[in-house]
């Protein structure tokens, strides 16, 4: 339990650094900025890992599959990996979100913070019933692993589904009946007062936008990474640490988002490892260096092909 209570510690007192220190005046973040928190955020990830050896081996943390503490750090960067290239088509939704409501940019990042503590208490509620789940009654791990399966199936075959319009989405509409929203945004304050009241800036919609939408994908990356383990603490420290990294990630990918379009099949591939992994856990054994390996390299072979057909594109 104390390995718990400092590690949401930590996370917060992170967090507070990061909006009262780092960023406490608003700006636009440039890609070179975004760049450096990028590698920041992968770097103390890669180094949480040696942290989790250390746990696992000095059993600091409650260990209840037994894992060797070399096994549980790479469950923690196998995780890691796939919440973080799930989250990619996050930050299309994101930028969508954003282009929607015509959010500046300099209040972008404030949007983004707020929608981080919100993120981790439902992914937190989502995990813990996640790991509850699979843990007492196995044959779920059948129901998750189709339904990514399935999930991977959709996506491969439902590219000219209607875009999302955040306008006209059941969020907006249902938000809109509870409270006045304006169309005025003054500075970065979420509500401002109306003859109607206080009302609901654009920002504030946009941020319950974006917290009903990583809800939704949390529905496809909670279940890929129970695939990988059902340890909670694993679990819950590899998708924290991929939505810390995911507010500097939007940043340096938003204005080059064109370019990994063809990222989707890597996640395609991914989902549909992982569910096959999940379906098939009683027959095959996959090691953890072999699980870590696909999904390395199926996000390498993405994002190197995204980028050269972007460039040949632009060549033309």
């Amino acid at each position: 339990m104390i390995v718990w209570i400092l590690f949401l510690t930590l996370i917060f007192i992170f967090l507070a650094l990061d909006l009262g220190v780092f960023n406490k005046d608003p700006h636009i973040i440039n890609t070179k900025e975004a760049s450096k928190w990028t590698a920041i955020w992968f770097t103390l990830s890669m180094l949480f890992s040696g942290v989790v050896y250390w746990l696992y081996s000095t059993d600091y943390v409650l260990n209840p599959n037994q894992l060797k503490p070399s096994v549980a750090a790479m469950k923690f960067v196998t995780g890691y990996l796939i919440e973080l290239s799930l989250s990619i088509d996050n930050i299309f939704v994101i930028a969508l979100i954003f282009a929607s409501f015509k959010i500046p940019k300099k209040h972008q990042h404030r949007v983004l913070f707020w929608g981080i503590l919100g993120a981790i208490v439902f992914r937190g509620l989502m995990i813990y019933f996640g790991v509850l789940l699979i843990n007492k009654f196995t044959w779920t791990a059948y129901i998750f692993g189709a339904f990514l399966l399935f999930t991977a199936i959709k996506m491969l075959f439902t590219k000219d589904e209607e875009e999302f319009n955040p306008k006209k989405s059941v969020i907006y509409k249902i938000l809109g009946k509870i409270i006045p929203i304006s169309t005025h945004a003054e500075k970065d304050h979420f509500f401002i007062k109306t003859e109607r009241g206080n009302a609901a800036t654009p920002l504030f919609v946009a941020l319950i936008v974006i917290e009903v939408m990583d809800v939704i994908f949390a529905v496809d990356s909670v279940p890929a990474i129970l695939a990988i383990t059902s340890d909670p603490f694993l679990v819950f420290s590899s998708n924290i640490f991929a939505i810390l990294g995911l507010r500097s990630l939007y940043f340096f990918l938003a204005n080059m988002l064109e370019k990994f379009s063809h990222l989707e099949y890597s996640l395609i591939a991914i989902l549909s490892f992982v569910g096959l992994k999940m379906l098939l856990h009683d027959y095959i054994e996959i090691p953890e260096w072999a699980s870590l390996t696909f999904i390395a390299l199926t996000l390498s072979i993405g994002v190197i092909v995204s980028l050269q057909i972007s460039k040949k594109q632009n060549s033309k």
